[in-house]
């Protein structure tokens, strides 16, 4: 595993043995990050993400590789997140993200109770876990927590859907590489 673009570009990620982790694949992240800057390279610079089940935390260290000013990484996995921290340090990142070790709904309450506000949130919960895209889309149709332009991606085996629509986000694209998806959110324009 790597990070695709950017400041880090090439550079390795570790993650952890077997099967307790499943890492947004290269090709997947590569597609995510293509689909966010449509052929603008700087489009990420000063942007604020919140990377959900963040796993080996891939997605926001390809975010900061990219320029963006702020990640949150939530995990509820000790493991994982000494992993992240252990990444993040192979690379030199000292500032610009917080790791947040609790239960993802618990950490986008806090982030919202905080005033935090996110162009970019990222979730990709184990597969098996279908109710935890339910519960966090949901979640975040009632906060404050993204940005009026901004942008929720959800990961997710590209059998199962995990709707539509939440409160006033809805779905405008799905892509779909190898077993995998991602659903792209955000709330219709006034």
């Amino acid at each position: 595993m790597r990070v695709i673009g950017g400041k880090y570009r090439s550079r390795r990620l570790q993650t952890l043995p077997g099967l307790e982790l499943r890492p947004t694949a290269d090709r997947v992240r590569e597609t995510l990050f293509n689909v966010l800057t449509a052929g603008n390279p700087g489009a990420l610079e000063g942007t604020f993400w919140v990377d959900l089940y963040a796993g080996t935390g891939a997605v926001g260290i390809e975010a900061i590789s990219r320029g963006a000013s702020m990640v949150h990484f939530v995990e509820s996995s000790e493991r994982a997140v000494r992993l992240i921290s252990k990444n993040l340090a192979s690379l030199g990142i000292n500032a610009g993200f917080q790791i947040l070790k609790q239960d993802s709904i618990r950490a986008l309450r806090a982030l919202s109770s905080n005033n935090t506000v996110a162009d970019f949130i990222f979730l990709d919960p184990p597969y098996e876990m279908d109710e935890a895209y339910r519960q966090a889309l949901e979640t975040l149709s009632k906060s404050g927590l993204l940005k009026h332009e901004g942008i929720v991606v959800a990961e997710h085996q590209k059998k199962f859907d995990p709707g539509d629509a939440f409160g006033s986000l809805r779905r405008y694209r799905r892509l779909v590489q190898g077993d995998a998806a991602l659903s792209f959110y955000r709330s219709p324009p006034t």
